[in-house]
């Protein structure tokens, strides 16, 4: 039996790339493809069992409740989500604990592994901060990937115990270091001819550790979504992280 799968966000980049990895997977059948303007009902008469998001962080609230308290699974690849926004999610799938849904900062199997061992090596030096890149049409800065990297490396950190980073400035232009979750700071690029792209430097006394993650095409999100889509049944509630799914021992 192949997985009814249904896309939002069809026309945009990476909907036009889900519905390309999907129609070449026998055991998944793409039922729908919508975009602004198109009713969700269709994900009912569809007969979708899985949503895939790629919509914008104003409508993906609402595509969420309704996918979710009609009984269909959602992977969502949409950003924006704040701990507001995610409480309301754990709050619809309560109420229909039978579905599951997934949020994934970043489907790109090498950022998850950038963003874990970035979390593991934090433990082990004094500082550290993010650069992350991406296309000028993004439209939320810092992306979700380095907000995530972020928290993984709060948490590191405080396992251990270590101090505040230190960091001696006391004059600065607004925004000049950037971004802070917790004591990471992240320093946000956009340009045109970037796809998506992060760097975390880690440093002590003599030495640093950069580890970088490059998407040079949107193609390579692909596994990702296509691992989500076939593994979200199994993982009935709230998930954040794609590498939840995956075998990281």
């Amino acid at each position: 039996m192949s997985i009814k799968v249904a896309i939002l966000g069809a026309k945009g980049r990476m909907g036009q790339e889900s519905i390309k990895a999907i129609s070449v997977n026998s055991d998944l059948d793409l039922v729908a493809a919508l975009d602004l303007g198109d009713s969700l009902e269709n994900l009912v008469t569809s007969k979708a069992e899985v949503v895939v998001d790629f919509t914008h962080p104003d409508s993906v609230m609402a595509n969420l409740e309704f996918a979710i308290t009609h009984g269909i699974n959602a992977v969502v690849g949409t950003t924006g989500f704040n701990e507001a926004k995610i409480d309301q999610i754990k709050a619809w799938l309560a109420a229909n604990p039978k579905v599951g849904a997934l949020i994934a900062p970043n489907f790109g199997l090498g950022a998850i592994l950038m963003m874990q061992f970035s979390a593991k090596a934090a433990k082990y030096f004094e500082s550290v901060e993010i650069i992350e890149l991406h296309h000028s049409a993004k439209v939320d800065a810092p992306s979700g990937t380095a907000a995530r990297t972020a928290d993984l490396i709060n948490q590191s950190r405080r396992s251990v115990n270590k101090v505040a980073m230190p960091d001696a400035t006391t004059s600065k232009l607004e925004g000049a270091r950037g971004a802070k979750i917790g004591d990471v700071h992240i320093h946000s690029i956009r340009l045109n001819g970037l796809v998506a792209h992060q760097e975390v430097i880690l440093g002590d006394v003599g030495e640093t550790l950069s580890i970088r993650h490059d998407s040079i095409d949107r193609t390579g999100f692909m596994p990702g979504v296509l691992l989500a889509i076939r593994n979200i049944a199994k993982y009935p509630g709230f998930t954040y992280g794609l590498e939840n799914y995956i075998d990281l021992s």
